[in-house]
């Protein structure tokens, strides 16, 4: 079992920055691969990136790729999405999630989710 809370999220200018953080308890956390997902106002949720349980690897978006970078440390059980260049379509609820197939992009292959929290960027 791993229960996920994300922060860091808020309001930010285009072009400007911010480090969601997603706090994980439990004891598969290092073995679990992490992921962040997004959902926008009457969209689907849809993949933004994710990193192997060793950190050894990661994935992103075709949107965000460049922009945003995924990180996690281990020993603080945390994993961080840090976002760069923020567009007004980048605007959404960020969740993370935790799961054993990192390379997936489909929301059913992650097994634990955290509550979201909220990024909205104005033009």
């Amino acid at each position: 079992q791993v229960h996920l809370v994300e922060s860091g999220g808020g309001s930010v200018q285009a072009g400007g920055s911010l480090r969601l953080s997603c706090a994980a308890s439990g004891r598969t956390f290092s073995r679990s691969d992490m992921g962040w997902f997004r959902q926008a106002p009457g969209k689907e949720r849809e993949f933004v990136a994710s990193i192997i349980w060793s950190g050894g690897s990661t994935h992103y978006a075709d949107s965000v790729k460049g922009r945003f970078t995924i990180s996690r440390d281990n020993g603080k059980n945390t994993v961080y999405l840090q976002m760069n260049s923020l567009k007004p379509e980048d605007t959404a609820i960020y969740y993370c999630a935790a799961g054993r197939s990192y390379y997936s992009t489909t929301i059913w292959s992650w097994d634990y989710w955290g509550q979201g929290t909220q990024v909205t960027v104005s033009s």
